[in-house]
């Protein structure tokens, strides 16, 4: 006679199994895999059963799985097989998201660094986490949305006051407002993980000790790879000891990276994706090492700080971009001070920037290093830096005068065209060029250089194609 069990009690059976070996199938717990029916319960069952035993691997194999609001737990690995795809639901958000938390401020930052729970997957205060595998993370139901206390999530994966953390191998397409967001996490590392998304790529917020490794970032409406430091904790914290390294980031129309068609026929695309220091700055941004990264398609390096923080020993080597749509290099010590009122306005100094290649660069902007009146860049070195730009540039745009715009948020295209094509530097102390080349593809009325308010200026063999009757280098209040 064949006795019908209850189905906890099979649950309980699978837990008792599974633990022994240390992984614990999503459809053992109930998951059904087949992209209509909500698996959100299930998986949260899963990890709940695999931390009461001690830890483990919760396994995901091929099937799509349908869910809301995943809570991760202490000494558990999320695991997506091949074929395995974790979509965020558009069915009943309301029900299957998690509320956007009381926080612990809402005044220096925006809305989407000041709440962590309306994610797709979301943890806090843990330690020894990992999201791996091969599989996919879809963030189909995850809208931006600003308004204070939504019950709509607008985040795939969230990381808050974490510990040993590590998300290697999984893709993420249309992720929401942040595919990753990791906020006062430390021993971080992202390896070998493919973004094709519709905001940010991964943002990596007032942590220490981060790896980011052979990632390839897609995300042409915002920014690719981006560190931020800011008050989201309640107080203000540095991002610092960070390697990035082996990445590509790119603008591609969203969806054409991971189908390998490549588009770029969207208007409306920014084509930022691009690898960016700010603008939430009130931290700091400390020992920095950037290296062997491709730019396609996209904004360039941009390194800020505008909220009082301290950026500095940043080391930038060996980049390769091309199809550049603002200014290759943008360096900006600005004055917006969206923090405390006591703060001070902050600095940025050493850093070295060496080994780049660029290629087809728009002609409006060149590379832009400025800070304020009385607040100097200071200690930059550019060494062995070769930029091909459209050119194009005119006479009136050469007699430009650029506005100093201290409070405006920082963007490359803040000043407008510029009155140089290849390097607009300005209010900075310390400059050393070597082995520095910019010419055009197409005649450019504006001088290669230009210098105002610049000490300590130190050149070796610096070039820039100009036409006859054109200034080299331009110096305005400025010596050498």
């Amino acid at each position: 006679m064949k006795i019908a069990l209850p189905l906890v009690f099979l649950f309980a059976i699978h837990s008792s199994v599974q633990a022994q070996n240390g992984i614990f199938n999503v459809i053992s717990f109930g998951a059904r895999g087949d992209g209509q029916t909500s698996d959100t319960k299930a998986i949260n069952r899963t990890i709940d059963s695999a931390a009461a035993n001690g830890g483990g691997q919760v396994y995901f194999p091929a099937g799509n799985y349908l869910s809301g609001s995943i809570h991760l737990k202490s000494n558990i690995s999320l695991y997506l097989e091949q074929g395995a795809t974790l979509i965020a639901t558009d069915q009943n958000p309301a029900a299957e998201y998690d509320q956007a938390e009381q926080t612990v401020n809402m005044v220096y930052q925006d809305y989407g660094h000041s709440h962590f729970h309306d994610a797709l997957i979301w943890g806090e205060n843990l330690h020894d986490v990992s999201i791996l595998g091969p599989g996919t993370i879809w963030g189909k139901g995850l809208l931006r949305d600003y308004k204070k206390n939504s019950p709509v999530a607008n985040k795939s994966l969230v990381l808050y006051k974490c510990l040993n953390v590590i998300i290697k191998d999984v893709t993420f397409k249309h992720a929401g407002w942040f595919a990753i967001l990791a906020t006062g996490t430390d021993n971080l590392t992202i390896d070998d993980v493919k973004m094709d998304t519709n905001r940010d790529g991964m943002d990596i917020d007032c942590c220490r000790n981060v790896h980011v490794s052979d990632c390839s970032v897609n995300s042409p409406y915002d920014d690719g790879i981006c560190l931020k430091s800011s008050f989201a904790l309640g107080f203000a914290r540095p991002t610092e000891n960070v390697t990035i390294t082996n990445c590509i980031v790119s603008g591609f129309d969203e969806g054409s990276f991971l189908n390998g068609t490549y588009q770029t026929a969207d208007s409306n695309a920014y084509r930022t994706g691009r690898i960016k220091f700010g603008t939430e700055s009130n931290g700091g941004f400390i020992n920095i090492a950037i290296s062997n990264c491709v730019f396609d398609h996209c904004q360039g390096l941009a390194l800020e700080t505008e909220d009082g923080a301290l950026l500095q020993d940043v080391t930038v080597s060996n980049i390769t971009m091309r199809n550049i749509v603002s200014a290759p290099i943008f360096m900006r010590l600005g004055a917006r001070m969206r923090g405390p009122k006591e703060s001070a306005i902050g600095e940025l100094r050493r850093v070295s920037i060496n080994n780049v290649r660029v290629y087809d660069s728009n002609p409006q902007y060149g590379c832009i290093i400025t800070g304020i009146p009385g607040h100097d860049i200071q200690d930059i070195d550019l060494n062995n830096i070769r930029i091909y730009y459209n050119g194009g540039g005119t006479a009136d745009q050469a007699a430009k005068t650029v506005p100093e715009l201290e409070k405006s948020y920082p963007e490359p295209t803040m000043f407008g065209t510029m009155p140089s094509y290849g390097f607009y530097i300005r209010h900075a102390d310390g400059i050393k060029l070597r082995d520095v080349e910019v010419s055009y593809l197409k005649d450019d009325a504006r001088p290669a250089f230009m210098f105002d308010d610049v000490k300590g200026i130190d050149m070796h063999n610096v070039k820039g194609q100009v036409e006859k009757g054109v200034e080299e280098i331009k110096y305005i209040n400025s010596k050498r």
